[in-house]
């Protein structure tokens, strides 16, 4: 095979040709590191590369593959994770110069999982300051591999694009209020954010606790299914991991969709939504139902009160996860991180209790509404594509700060499991997306939904450079 053709192989294919012999997990660890030298100086998705690290996990894959002793489907396949994630040995800087020289003596456990999967870890991959909503003032922001004037998300920003650009063939991601969907919106990938507890949390550095969901960022929905069974499951280290077994989340991706119960708010996805949104969503319901789902209309919860009241609910949890250094250290922090410390230390205690009391009977209202449907189609966020000089007027424009998070955080507050998955291209030839929301611990529906998607489209199988 063509060097040019092997970056952007499928995970699992990539898995496969090396359990097979047929490629060294060697040889395929050499030909990433050489595009990330090549490519990433430009684009930015690195934040460190573990070159030695992965040539030396590689060479114990091939070893064991050798030998016929097979871990799974990611044995000897090159990922790599936001640098969130702690990893032995390792600087974790979670995109903050307040970090930079820290280097856990331990993994997270996400990272030893995948490490005890085989897969190859090539490095950390670059984030906004302690995954809030800007990368710090100090730090490069990776560029969109699509368009270098487009926004690449945040907060798993190194994320989105090296996984859309061919760098790794999966990584990790983070999302407190949409930092794995607005990454993979914006970059063409797909994304799973699984229900919150589904993944520990063990050795990630926090946002805000009952926030935060670790999920896979990949090229594929089926991709996402074998990373998110290598990362999932119970954890004694982690005791708000959820105990229920892991299933093997590509079982049923040949199943279909005949049957599946699709729910849509036509005037929640199209109020205040941007035109090639709106018609991309319409496509994908248009492609669901020829797919045998049945289409329902609903009504969904009300999400103005939940988008209104993540601000301080991440507020009051980021204070307590930064209290080591902040305010002590605040001229370390860049703005839009210190504000939201500034905001959640400001709150009352019966403000914030106000807030939780809000946010369970919402989650009880969208989990009443899961009885009556199977899956929720929605957009990823409304408008497409923006601009990064757009981006930059975040903070003065309420309407586009709403626009951004409708679709997003109202599954964080109700720790719903949702997958993103690319459904058109605007007229400037950037990706578009849309969500599949699940009820909890049901992503093996939303992987076999978004596989089955994936047959019938070639939206995911565009790339953005050769």
């Amino acid at each position: 095979m063509a060097s040019d053709e092997l970056h952007y192989l499928d995970l699992l294919e990539v898995g496969r040709r090396i359990q097979a012999r047929e490629l060294s997990p060697v040889e395929v660890t050499q030909a990433q590191l050489a595009r990330i030298e090549a490519l990433d100086g430009a684009l930015k998705s690195y934040a460190t590369v573990t070159a030695e690290l992965a040539l030396r996990q590689a060479r114990a894959a091939e070893d064991e593959i050798m030998r016929g002793d097979v871990r799974g489907p990611l044995h000897g396949v090159p990922i790599a994770l936001k640098d969130l994630c702690w990893t032995q040995g390792v600087p974790t800087a979670a995109g903050m110069t307040i970090h930079r020289d820290f280097v856990p003596d331990e993994d997270a456990t996400v990272t030893a999982r995948l490490r005890a999967a085989g897969a190859v870890c090539l490095g950390k991959l670059q984030l906004t300051e302690g995954a809030y909503a800007d990368h710090h003032p100090d730090i490069t922001p990776p560029r969109n591999p699509w368009n270098a004037d487009h926004w690449s998300g945040a907060s798993s920003s190194g994320s989105g694009v090296a996984t859309a650009a061919g760098l790794c063939y999966g990584s990790l991601g983070s999302d407190t209020g949409g930092s794995i969907r607005f990454p993979s919106a914006a970059n063409g990938i797909t994304g799973l954010k699984p229900t919150w507890g589904r993944v520990s949390r063990y050795g990630v550095f926090e946002l805000a606790a009952t926030l935060d969901h670790i999920g896979p960022m990949t090229r594929s929905a089926v991709d996402a299914g074998a990373m998110l069974g290598a990362i999932a499951g119970a954890d004694p280290r982690d005791p708000t991991a959820r105990q229920e077994p892991v299933p093997n989340y590509l079982a049923g991706i040949g199943r279909g969709l005949r049957g599946v119960r699709v729910g849509i708010d036509a005037a929640w996805n199209t109020t205040g939504t941007d035109t090639a949104t709106i018609e991309a969503v319409e496509a994908a319901a248009a492609v669901i139902e020829g797919l045998g789902a049945e289409l329902r209309a609903v009504t969904f919860p009300d999400v103005t009160q939940m988008i209104a009241d993540w601000f301080p609910a991440c507020g009051v949890e980021t204070a307590v996860a930064h209290e080591a250094t902040y305010p002590a250290r605040r001229a370390e922090y860049g703005p839009a991180l210190s504000g939201l410390i500034d905001t959640g230390r400001a709150l009352s205690g019966l403000d914030y209790q106000k807030i939780i009391l809000r946010r369970a009977d919402f989650t009880g209202r969208v989990a009443a509404l899961f009885e009556t449907i199977d899956l929720l189609l929605i957009p990823a966020q409304a408008f497409a594509s923006p601009t990064v000089a757009t981006m930059a007027t975040l903070g003065e424009d309420a309407s586009l700060l709403a626009g951004l998070l409708r679709y997003t955080c109202p599954f964080d507050m109700s720790g719903s499991p949702t997958i993103t998955l690319p459904g058109g291209y605007t007229r400037d030839g950037m990706p578009i997306a849309f969500q599949l929301v699940g009820r909890h611990m049901d992503e093996a529906l939303l992987v076999r939904a978004g596989a089955a998607f994936q047959r019938e489209t070639d939206w995911h199988l565009r790339r953005p450079m050769p």
